[in-house]
């Protein structure tokens, strides 16, 4: 959504530049609360219509229009998430949030690869992890609100409580059960350069099919998610097992002739996107526990994809697995 910083009658206005300077901060509370970058963008839209809805007398009554805003959306992502658990119990397999790339390589999606508009993209930080939104997915509507605003952009409790609806002091209970939840799922993970170095090892091992040495790289207790949102195929099931997983890669690349596993940051992350005749079909996360993978995260939703299509800049490590 964009918006000419100008009033009714041509006037440049630099009040509607504040305005609009929220849309970033916007995006990323809507995309922690809901794992969604469509859905975020719809939430951070709605909230700039009832914004604008407003008449210019009780635009300026309002304080401050970046908290206004941020509280308008995230009642708006409350209200999404209490109604998607109703949604997602006839999506079809287990549901993933949306991946993110890179900051250098975000795309739209649209025809050509245009660039997005810096706004839009997420800052990626711990809190954007794959292994952090799967934890986040876990946990109560409300308790998701709480602990997001406060834990991670820092709001009072007494400010979450406008949203929530609820107490202060029950709003710092759901918090801090939320946390407990983050806490319980930690695990201590191999340095960020030994990540980046499994994670290629595990492409190599895949591509030339060596079923040991991908064994040897996922945790004996690791299990494995793919999301295909009934469009596609995919995993029903969760995969447990490292030996299991490795043979359920295995199968897919020998029922895929020719694939392209490229290595990419997802989420913050190390990661991997899969092609296959220069489309991209998946695109997987992964999580650690010390310097072997315990969860890998795949998504083959093409609507969850969109920010991975369109062209790629620079030169990237790739190889082609042959049937």
């Amino acid at each position: 959504m964009r918006t000419q910083l100008t009033t009714g009658d041509g006037r440049f206005d630099p009040s509607l530049g504040a305005i609009m300077s929220e849309r970033r901060q916007l995006i990323n509370l809507a995309y922690r609360l809901l794992g969604s970058l469509a859905d975020a963008e719809d939430v951070v839209q709605e909230a700039y219509v009832r914004w604008y809805a407003m008449s210019p007398p009780q635009q300026e009554a309002i304080e401050s229009p970046g908290g206004w805003l941020t509280k308008v959306a995230s009642r708006i992502c409350l209200d999404q998430l209490r109604s998607a658990r109703a949604r997602r119990e006839s999506y079809v397999g287990e549901w993933i949030p949306e991946p993110l790339p890179d900051r250098t390589e975000w795309t739209e999606g649209r025809p050509g690869g245009t660039a997005a508009d810096p706004a839009d993209r997420v800052t990626l930080d711990e809190s954007v992890t794959m292994a952090f939104l799967v934890v986040v997915e876990s946990m109560t509507p409300a308790e998701r609100v709480a602990f997001i605003l406060h834990d991670v952009f820092r709001y009072s409790f007494a400010e979450v409580a406008e949203i929530v609806g609820r107490s202060p002091a029950a709003c710092r209970q759901l918090a801090s059960s939320a946390r407990r939840r983050m806490r319980a799922s930690r695990a201590v993970e191999a340095p960020a350069a030994r990540r980046v170095d499994v994670v290629r090892d595990f492409r190599r091992a895949w591509e030339t099919k060596d079923i040991a040495a991908l064994v040897g790289l996922l945790d004996p207790d690791a299990t494995a998610l793919a999301d295909g949102g009934g469009l596609v195929n995919a995993a029903p099931h969760p995969i447990a097992g490292g030996e299991e997983i490795a043979r359920y890669l295995i199968a897919v690349a020998g029922r895929v002739p020719e694939q392209t596993i490229l290595e990419r940051t997802v989420n913050g992350r190390p990661g991997l996107v899969v092609q296959h005749g220069g489309v991209t079909t998946s695109v997987i996360a992964f999580g650690f526990d010390g310097d072997r993978i315990k969860h890998c995260w795949a998504v083959r939703n093409p609507e969850k994809l969109r920010a991975w299509t369109g062209a790629w800049t620079g030169a990237r490590t790739s190889r082609t697995v042959t049937g």
